[in-house]
């Protein structure tokens, strides 16, 4: 009994010495990601994040605007709010009359997978995107710049960015792609997408689809793919998957679109700026930005009257989505606050909840903040950081949170944010700004 007791106080230092050795650099690449993973599957075990629900609490006589959008929803989906835009003409997506060959099936890019990395989806089909082009990069050479945080001191990955949003993608082109530029677009369709691939313009979208997760669980989530051809006898698609599908791997059109309706049918075309005209008559209506977002909100009102469950929450969903891409706040608060809404009434007949949308996705907190209502923005950002990924590892919410902290008053809170984020995307330039202006440099 003496010789245990006479070793005990060994314990506490190799418990020391061992806590230490995981965060030397080495070993911590090695091991993080695994803890990681035993944390997210212990979390999903005890708090499934698909049960966490954000409830809007700000927004002025709530009830009364939900129960009026659910009373006349058989006439129009669009939200009651003080400043409605006129939509003017209803922009239709046909570009040209030029007849389409029956199919068509772009060569000449670079396939890649994401296998190796997390959470790459966008720097590869980025990559893809670039090299149909002549670039000779590859998917780590624009994920190094758009996913700082994923690569370890080591250059191995890590789990530490969620996602790449479309507008990183148009800026990487912008600074480091010269002799290239880009299109980002609302309200695509196939018939556009068709055109556009007969003058040799492959497509870039981003979009929903059910997979198997590394929890082991099938649910939503969100995903890139680059269009390079279609196929009209079959009626599908052909799309360089970069996860499970693989290369040249052919999608029905509905099916498509089911998946592309989870981000308001959002595309992104990169092209060489002497081919823009080009371009933009394939384009047509959905040249102008603004136009292309009012084709959009068409689009999510009528499929807010004719779908249900799930669909029915992604078309509010895009209704909000449109109107902050028109810099209509207000309508767009008053669309989420519909859509968080129908989210929360979801039912196990309705497929399980995206509770992933918010990695993904900024529209609410762009609503909710210029409609000052900052509560709400804390209270997104904590229920999508704390419940449905359970670390602060998204960037975005953590950004408006901080915004919101700041603007109640809770400097430090907000100085803490900011910093979080600049971890998970080091030198990221809208938070080392928003530091800045506090009179911090990191």
């Amino acid at each position: 009994m003496r010789k245990v007791f006479r070793y005990l106080w060994l314990s506490p230092l190799v418990l020391v010495l061992g806590i230490g050795a995981y965060f030397l650099p080495p070993i911590h690449d090695r091991l993080s990601w695994r803890l990681d993973d035993l944390r997210t599957n212990v979390k999903y075990f005890f708090s499934p994040p698909d049960q966490a629900v954000f409830q809007p609490t700000q927004q002025a006589q709530m009830s009364i605007l939900v129960t009026q959008a659910i009373q006349t929803l058989s006439a129009t989906l669009t939200p009651q709010a003080t400043s409605t835009p006129t939509p003017g003409p209803t922009p239709t997506p046909t570009v040209t009359s030029t007849p389409l060959p029956a199919s068509v099936d772009l060569k000449g890019f670079v396939y890649e997978d994401q296998h190796g990395r997390w959470n790459y989806c966008g720097p590869t089909n980025f990559a893809m995107a670039l090299s149909y082009w002549g670039w000779k990069g590859n998917r780590d050479d624009v994920g190094r710049v758009v996913m700082p945080g994923n690569t370890s001191s080591s250059g191995k990955p890590i789990n530490a960015d969620k996602n790449v949003m479309p507008y990183e993608f148009q800026d990487y082109i912008t600074q480091y792609v010269p002799g290239l530029t880009s299109v980002l677009r609302y309200g695509g369709d196939i018939d556009m997408v068709k055109h556009l691939l007969a003058s040799g313009f492959p497509v870039v979208a981003e979009k929903g689809y059910y997979e198997q997760d590394y929890t082991g669980k099938v649910s939503w989530m969100g995903h890139y793919q680059f269009i390079t051809g279609y196929d009209d006898a079959t009626g599908e698609l052909i799309v360089q998957d970069t996860y499970n599908d693989g290369p040249n791997f052919h999608i029905p059109y509905q099916q498509f679109m089911d998946g592309w309706r989870s981000f308001d049918f959002l595309f992104v075309v990169v092209y060489p700026p002497d081919r823009e005209n080009q371009v933009m008559s394939l384009l047509g209506p959905l040249a102008d930005a603004n136009s292309a977002a009012r084709h959009a909100l068409m689009v999510a009102q009528q499929e807010g009257q004719s779908l249900t469950g799930i669909n029915r929450f992604f078309a509010w969903f895009n209704v909000g989505t449109s109107y902050v891409a028109l810099n209509d706040y207000t309508s767009a608060a008053s669309a989420y606050d519909m859509a968080f809404n129908l989210y929360a009434n979801l039912t196990d007949d309705d497929t399980m909840r995206p509770f992933r949308i918010m990695w993904y996705e900024t529209g609410p907190y762009f609503a909710y903040y210029y409609t000052n209502r900052y509560t709400d923005v804390i209270n997104l950002a904590n229920t999508t950081l704390n419940d449905t990924i359970g670390a602060p590892v998204l960037e975005e919410s953590l950004l408006w949170r901080g915004r919101a902290y700041y603007m109640t008053g809770q400097t430090q809170l907000a100085i803490n944010d900011y910093r979080a984020a600049l971890k998970v995307h080091p030198k990221w330039a809208v938070a080392l700004q928003a530091l800045q202006e506090l009179g911090f440099s990191s």
